[in-house]
């Protein structure tokens, strides 16, 4: 089964397992490199409902955000290793700087973000509440993001440094 869908498949299929009685959860980001943290982030994101969808930033949606030099890593090539990941069931990418189109769209149980976020700057949040659903932040995992492994590897292999 290929886990990364066109948003209209995804709430096709949403739409079914809903049906069924199956709870769907909610996450948006840019996972530019994946690390540790998003992998604990996204484990613990998934026991949180039934099914875990991952919004996931486009190219574009990166840039805008992150800036010019970023993302790292392309849409397609960030989808397939989230896809590899168990506790993701489904991955849509979308060009918005906000997942709040989408939102509205999947209508989700449960919107997840994480600690690094207060309440009040999760988009969707009123949204989901409208319809019953819940917003959930899952501690951060203090220490691991990807502007740190940047800054990292430039501190070892910047200019002037022996490789």
């Amino acid at each position: 089964m290929d886990k990364v869908l066109d948003k209209t498949v995804l709430k096709e299929k949403l739409d079914l397992l809903r049906q069924g009685g199956k709870k769907i959860a909610f996450t948006n980001g840019c996972f530019d490199i994946l690390h540790a943290g998003h992998v604990r982030y996204l484990k613990e994101a998934g026991k949180t409902a039934d099914v875990l969808v991952v919004a996931l930033n486009s190219d574009s949606s990166v840039q805008a955000i992150k800036g010019p030099k970023r993302p790292l890593v392309p849409e397609k090539e960030r989808a397939e290793v989230l896809a590899a990941l168990e506790c993701i069931d489904f991955i849509t990418i979308f060009p918005e700087a906000t997942p709040l189109e989408l939102i509205g769209l999947l209508k989700p149980d449960v919107l997840i973000k994480g600690g690094d976020w207060t309440e009040e700057q999760i988009v969707g949040r009123e949204e989901v509440r409208q319809w019953g659903g819940r917003v959930e932040i899952i501690p951060e995992f203090a220490g691991r993001s990807t502007t740190g492994i940047v800054e990292k590897i430039l501190a070892a292999y910047g200019p002037g440094k022996q490789r």
